[in-house]
């Protein structure tokens, strides 16, 4: 399980999805991660958390999911690709991020974090008598395949 980052002032919870049972490549991880300031929405009040999906595919293509937490309760996304030109990369790089602007959210390798978290915020922040942001950082999606996730 990574540790949540601080980035831009908003805590960060890690989720990273490769099939690679090496990981995915330290370059690649990089790259996303420089991009992540340029997904994340402004402050709004809501405690500033966001967690994000890491994910090198099977070809030459990268996918950084961001989700953070806004509105108190509603869920902002961007994404970001790399080495996917059908989505608009200028090259085959994975290391080569560029922000979407497709209204897509994730495909169905990259979703079962987005149900822990749902679930997360709603136990530790929306529920409690007391929103407890440390909590919430501390319960994260069990290490394993997101493949058989149900």
């Amino acid at each position: 399980m990574l540790p949540p980052v601080e980035v831009a002032g908003r805590w960060i919870k890690r989720y990273h999805v490769t099939a690679d049972p090496a990981g995915i490549a330290p370059d690649v991880r990089r790259a996303a991660y420089a991009m992540l300031p340029r997904l994340l929405p402004e402050a709004d009040g809501t405690p500033p958390a966001t967690f994000v999906v890491l994910h090198r595919g099977g070809d030459d293509g990268a996918y950084l999911n961001a989700y953070s937490w806004v509105w108190d309760n509603v869920l902002h996304f961007r994404g970001a690709a790399a080495g996917q030109p059908v989505l608009g990369c200028p090259d085959r790089d994975p290391a080569h991020f560029v922000t979407l602007e497709r209204p897509w959210i994730g495909c169905v390798w990259e979703l079962p974090p987005v149900l822990h978290e749902r679930d997360a915020w709603v136990r530790h922040v929306l529920a409690s008598g007391s929103p407890d942001l440390g909590a919430y950082l501390a319960d994260s999606l069990p290490e394993g395949t997101t493949g058989d996730r149900r």
